[in-house]
């Protein structure tokens, strides 16, 4: 089997989650960097990498990388990596995006005319030819260059691996499918345990952990840019990955998760994203005020994005909101929280300091994800003092 540098982007300051789950599928980590992981696999782990991925970006195949100061360093390092073993004559090539930091070449845009004149250049060579009809399969690139070293990835999965396709509508400020997965996952929440979020807006957090529950790849309902090209990963590789993932879902589990918003709107577009996603009967949505937020079980969790008050008619609402979060939640006996909020003043106003904070960014925006912890519940804490964990929780912890 032919083998790769596999990268995966992330969201920053999540990088030890998407570890993790690398960890679980089985291939070697090479390289932990700021925003993305690297790890060794061949063409089944291009498969399997975009299927089971809850908290990555993309996938990117490394092409190589190498120093660059100029712009005549940058196009030669890009010529001489070896282009022909992804990119066949008739392919579409390009150069998607150019990342910038610390470096000496900073302009997004003429790395990415360089790079390219320098990919024409060595497939010129090589397919001796002085114009490519580009009417082939699709071959985006992506660069990153961080202090001068020059990383270069192909990009396999075209959409960014956060659209899992399931959610057609949205919310005003929604947020990512991968990034919600990534902060249910730096959680202790199990299927075990009650799932509550208050403002859920399109459902995200309650679907991504329904999926979880059932043990749904995420990329089980889209397709990836790279099932097209044969000549890296088969139809065959891609096939038995997608019945691998068909073979895990567990449609028999009865998690007790729950979506409440104050707009009954988003509460049917929550419905419509679970029914897309084939989670529907594993959620239920309702609209409720926070005022009316109560529930009479014990030890359950609520994770929610709560209004940030970015804009600035609604910046004056935002110390009563957070009040009336610490109230609720106080209410909830032995419950745990947690919530990822860009607003300054969160922990004042919730009326307690987090347990832990971990500073995550959402989209370009820098925002906290507050951990309340309560509690773990007896049966757990029986479990693990006579050393004899059930296989049951084991099984199910996300």
């Amino acid at each position: 089997m032919r083998k790769f540098e596999v990268i995966a982007p992330c969201h920053f300051g999540l990088e030890a989650v998407l570890k993790r789950e690398i960890d679980k599928l089985g291939y070697d980590i090479t390289e932990v960097a700021d925003g993305r992981v690297t790890f060794s696999g061949d063409e089944d782990a291009l498969c399997r990498a975009n299927l089971f991925l809850r908290t990555a970006e993309r996938i990117l195949i490394k092409i190589g990388s190498f120093h660059a100061e100029t712009f005549e360093e940058l196009f030669q390092g890009t010529k001489a990596l070896p282009w022909e073993d992804y990119i066949p004559k008739d392919g579409k090539f390009w150069v998607a995006k150019a990342a910038s930091i610390k470096s000496k070449l900073f302009s997004p845009s003429d790395i990415q005319s360089i790079m390219k004149k320098a990919m024409v250049e060595r497939l010129k060579g090589v397919y001796h030819v002085n114009w490519f009809s580009e009417e082939g399969q699709i071959f985006p690139v992506r660069v990153f260059l961080m202090k001068d070293q020059v990383t270069v990835g192909l990009d396999t999965s075209g959409d960014s691996l956060h659209k899992r396709g399931y959610r057609r509508l949205v919310a005003q400020a929604p947020i990512a499918e991968n990034l919600a997965a990534a902060l249910i996952m730096l959680t202790p929440w199990n299927r075990e345990r009650i799932l509550v979020d208050p403002f859920c807006g399109s459902g995200t957090f309650p679907i991504e952990a329904a999926m979880m529950a059932a043990h749904m790849a995420p990329g089980m309902k889209r397709s990836f840019t790279a099932e097209s090209w044969e000549h890296v990963a088969g139809k065959k590789l891609w096939q038995d990955a997608r019945e691998e993932a068909r073979e895990l879902v567990d449609m028999s589990v009865k998690p007790d998760i729950q979506g409440y918003d104050i707009d009954d709107k988003m509460v049917n577009i929550s419905r419509e994203n679970a029914r897309m996603a084939g989670v529907d009967r594993m959620i239920h949505f309702q609209r409720r005020e926070l005022a009316r937020l109560s529930h009479p079980k014990k030890y359950g969790f609520l994770i929610t994005n709560p209004p940030y008050g970015e804009r600035l008619h609604d910046r004056e609402e935002m110390p009563a909101l957070y009040r009336e979060i610490g109230e609720r939640f106080r209410n909830l006996d032995s419950w745990s929280m947690y919530l990822i909020s860009a607003y300054e003043n969160a922990e004042q106003y919730i009326g307690r300091k987090a347990d832990k904070n971990r500073k995550i960014y959402n989209g370009m925006m820098k925002a906290y994800f507050y951990q309340y912890m309560g509690p773990r519940p007896p049966r757990l804490e029986r479990f693990r003092d006579n050393g004899q964990e059930s296989g049951k929780f084991q099984e199910s912890a996300v």
